[in-house]
């Protein structure tokens, strides 16, 4: 599996594409610094010097990718032309988008520093060996889970892992008809794990996004109800595939049995509980936002993994090549990755900034909208919105600044954290235009808006009825 998985149309194999690449990594690294600083409570300063590095490094980047990519970056620069006509403070709302797209490239390049790391793990591999190898009464339920785990660590990367190894198990059916339905329950199971996950996991952007966004709002406070979302979404993707699963006539062979055993998940399960407990109990003990804890403790981790991963007496040696290596070569390679993001969120901040005004002049009163059905517009209309291509971090910066607070809607912050990030993991599964939809129809060798609405339509439908329920719940019924 690649650990670089630049677009194709990228520009990566031009001469000086080598100088850029360094470029951009030490643009990346010290973004990731600064924001650090910035969340850690270091000088005023930071967040500025953040926004303007993330600038350069988007000018930097986008002649590098392919239109559609730039497209955005044509859009940010629109809004800040639109801005300076019709804002006395734009200078100061285009700082404020730019630190936005400073946190979401500092929070990506976090993330994939552990899935550098993971990438080149044998534990990594035997673990997701042995569950795509699990016999057809376990493999869904199995798949499912280890596509939660997987994806905490590796994050999209679990999908290319374990979807890689699906079909390699898979490929052992010589009949045709079984082999494609087999790749299909694997493949789903993968992906609703995954996505399942964004709606509590730290490591996830739905998460770190909204609660940037919601005032008021804390990983801590919103995780156990964004796990019964979570919880709920993973019970329908297995109860449909349950109810749905073909008949197959006439007895079937049994299963080879898989390589190893439960203990080859013993360390995925000791990391998760290291990442948990390290950003839960600095989250609670510093004061300091998730994502600010995220920013620091993921990186310190993938730093000791990798030594661990190294020959004794030559640690230090290949810890400095492998982090040189990630900084100058495989994070330059998320080029078109980081575009888009940090372009979603900069577009979202500087767009809200922009339409705030116009709401409030408009004579919209959102506040006289009841709370629940605001709640439930945020499930729903994420999700509808990604089949437009519009990715999820765009959506809801869009949205969140122009709603009123919790207060006046009569909800609490972490029930619009529930709707937000059960929202953005039903857009996960269903827009032919995210990460996870798109490496399931290659995987799959289908068409993406395949895998989304037709693959994931009833489990959307059925899993946004499930959630909308939950978020009913919470707002309706006290305490």
């Amino acid at each position: 599996m690649s650990s670089t998985p630049t677009d194709a149309g990228d520009s990566a194999d031009r001469p000086d594409s080598r100088v850029a690449d360094r470029a951009a990594g030490a643009l990346s690294l010290t973004v990731l610094l600064l924001m650090i600083l910035r969340d850690w409570g270091g000088p005023g300063w930071a967040g500025d010097a953040a926004a303007a590095l993330a600038a350069a490094l988007l000018l930097l980047l986008a002649p590098q990718v392919r239109w559609s990519r730039r497209l955005f970056v044509v859009i940010g620069l629109a809004l800040v032309a639109a801005a300076m006509a019709t804002r006395a403070s734009w200078l100061a709302d285009v700082d404020r988008a730019l630190q936005s797209a400073a946190f979401i490239a500092a929070f990506f390049s976090a993330l994939t520093s552990l899935r550098h790391v993971a990438d080149t793990s044998p534990a990594i591999h035997r673990a997701g060996r042995f569950l795509a190898q699990q016999p057809p009464g376990r493999r869904y339920l199995a798949l499912t889970a280890g596509g939660q785990v997987f994806g905490l660590l590796l994050n999209y990367g679990a999908i290319a892992l374990l979807g890689s190894m699906s079909v390699t198990s898979a490929g052992r059916e010589p009949d045709p008809q079984i082999r494609a339905i087999r790749v299909r329950r694997m493949l789903m199971a993968i992906q609703r794990g995954f996505t399942s996950t964004l709606a509590w996991s730290p490591l996830g952007f739905a998460m770190a996004v909204s609660t940037t966004l919601v005032p008021g709002a804390s990983w801590a406070a919103a995780l156990p109800a964004c796990l019964v979302t979570a919880a709920l979404l993973a019970a329908v993707g297995w109860a449909l595939d349950t109810v749905f699963k073909p008949r197959l006539p006439g007895p079937r062979p049994a299963p080879p049995r898989p390589e190893g055993g439960w203990r080859t998940q013993l360390p995925l399960l000791w990391l998760l509980l290291l990442l948990v407990i390290a950003v839960g109990g600095l989250h609670l003990a510093a004061g300091v936002r998730a994502v600010g804890v995220v920013i620091v403790v993921v990186p310190l981790i993938a730093l000791g993994w990798t030594m661990l991963q190294a020959a004794p007496g030559a640690r230090l040696r290949a810890t400095g090549r492998r982090g040189r290596d990630y900084l100058l070569r495989d994070l330059p390679g998320y080029r078109g990755e980081l575009v888009l993001l940090m372009t979603a969120g900069f577009i979202g901040a500087l767009g809200a900034a922009l339409l705030v005004p116009v709401v409030r002049t408009s004579g919209l009163d959102l506040s006289a909208v009841p709370g629940w059905a605001v709640l439930l517009a945020l499930v729903w209309l994420i999700p509808l919105t990604g089949q437009l291509g519009m990715n999820p971090i765009l959506t809801a910066s869009l949205l969140i600044p122009v709603l009123p607070s919790a207060a006046q809607m009569g909800v609490t912050p972490t029930e619009v954290i529930v709707a937000v990030t059960g929202g953005w993991a039903l857009s996960g599964a269903s827009s032919p235009y995210t990460a996870s939809t798109l490496m399931i129809g290659t995987l799959a060798r289908v068409e993406a808006r395949r895998v989304g609405m037709v693959w994931n339509g009833g489990y959307v439908l059925a899993g946004g009825l499930a959630v909308s329920a939950w978020v009913l719940l919470l707002a309706l019924v006290p305490g």
